[in-house]
């Protein structure tokens, strides 16, 4: 009872004026069948060393970190020089919760200056954000921007987005007034279809590619349909090493590019935390969302870097507020800073090529075994779709057996897909465990 502040007959009183006998009742909401009804089992106090032992014994039990891997659907495997995890540790980048003050946060400061500037040149877009949580936050942030630029509600948003992004953002965007509308897209080819939904009240067409199922969109076709209706279009992107080979979505016309930066150095870290990318044209920057660092200069010429457009009602009138995110991902925007500036323009390139080529070497081989055939004819990056003989969930929990992690059951997300399974393959697979991951298949 150390860290309850107030006496036994300070809850009784408190209790009483609320009319209940025991603490017991104030939790009488909630059915007995799910309460603990016992002390919590908390060992005793352990030594540092007792405790290290302990976490690496329940480490050792996530056997999938281990196992050949081709899980991708947004969270991606790919390897981060060392440098990277001893850089984002130095003191200069240290500052105390938030960059307000330049004088003692040059070092935080200009890395978030580099953090966008680099995102606009991957992104073709003229200004980016110092980011945001994660990639479905950054397109649920897109949403509500393209209706305060084109005082529209309706929303067009294809299927083959992240699944979960599109949850995200109608959580985010449910107690507005908006329309969300869902497009699907071709069973033959895995691009968007039913642009017929895009009208006159339409805020913005939102797409991803490569899309879920890897398939890499026509942008540039997409982005007409959009802007002939008035429309804002929106491009999402979870794989960021796609940028080392794809052409930019803004010169293929996105007026806004969202995504995740996990592929830049961070680790996967089951999930999180990761780093939210969104970039725009300059022209829309005040509706843009988050925080923003830009460059200025003191009396003597002296070049510094600050916070800028950064507006006052984000932090104290809400009501006011472009969003509630006023601030970014730190840390991990400064990983994906460095892994970009060490893997530099041909690091990048190189990255994304063997990405491109050894996953077409996968697709080549699967679709090679008897019964097993690529689901859509779309170009794709380093994701497809592989089509089983049987259901998906069988097949790769055969091949777990095997000590293989093959992929992702569609069926968890997509109706009618029970033999569907989506495989990654980044370039820390190697041929030997692609081949391992054919044979398990057969």
């Amino acid at each position: 009872m150390r860290y309850i502040p107030n006496s036994p007959e300070e809850r009784d009183e408190m209790l009483a004026v609320v009319g209940l006998k025991n603490a017991e009742e104030l939790f009488r909401s909630i059915p007995k069948e799910v309460q603990l009804g016992r002390p919590l089992n908390v060992t005793d106090p352990l030594a540092e060393s007792e405790v290290i032992a302990a976490m690496e014994t329940m480490a050792a039990k996530n056997t999938a970190t281990t196992k050949p891997s081709f899980l991708g659907a947004g969270v991606y495997s790919h390897f981060s020089p060392t440098v990277v995890d001893h850089l984002i540790q130095r003191s200069e980048f240290f500052t105390s919760y938030t960059p307000y003050q330049p004088e003692i946060a040059q070092g935080t400061l200009q890395y978030i200056f580099e953090f966008q500037t680099l995102v606009c040149q991957l992104t073709g877009m003229e200004v980016a954000n110092a980011s945001m949580y994660d990639g479905s936050t950054a397109m649920a942030e897109a949403y509500l921007m393209a209706q305060r630029v084109t005082r529209r509600e309706k929303i067009v948003v294809a299927k083959s987005v992240h699944p979960e992004y599109r949850e995200v953002a109608t959580t985010y965007d449910q107690h507005g007034d908006s329309e969300i509308v869902e497009i699907g897209f071709d069973e033959a080819t895995g691009r968007v279809i039913g642009l017929e939904a895009l009208d006159d009240k339409t805020a913005a067409l939102v797409v991803q590619s490569p899309n879920f199922f890897g398939c890499i969109e026509d942008l540039k076709t997409l982005a007409d349909a959009a802007h002939a209706v008035g429309a804002l279009f929106v491009v999402v992107v979870t794989e960021a090493i796609s940028f080392g080979l794809l052409k930019t979505p803004g010169e293929c016309g996105a007026d806004i590019v969202v995504g995740e930066g996990q592929s830049w150095g961070v680790p996967m870290s089951f999930g999180g935390p990761h780093v939210g990318l969104f970039a725009t044209q300059e022209k829309f920057v005040r509706q843009m969302p988050g925080r923003l660092c830009g460059v200025a200069y003191d009396k003597n010429g002296n070049r510094g870097f600050v916070l800028t457009l950064s507006t006052r009602e984000q932090h104290i009138r809400r009501e006011k507020a472009t969003s509630n995110i006023c601030t970014n991902q730190g840390l991990i925007a400064l990983a994906a800073t460095i892994y970009m500036e060490t893997m530099g323009k041909k690091g990048l390139q190189e990255v994304a090529m063997q990405n491109a080529q050894k996953a077409a070497y996968a697709k080549d081989q699967i679709a090679a075994i008897d019964g097993y055939e690529t689901a859509f004819s779309s170009p794709t990056f380093n994701e497809f779709v592989v089509r089983g003989p049987r259901p998906a969930t069988e097949i790769l929990e055969s091949v777990r057996e095997k000590g293989i992690i093959g992929g992702l059951a569609l069926s968890k997300y997509y109706g009618g897909h029970d033999n569907d399974f989506l495989v990654c393959v980044t370039e820390t697979n190697s041929r030997e465990q692609i081949d391992k991951l054919v044979a398990g298949l057969t």
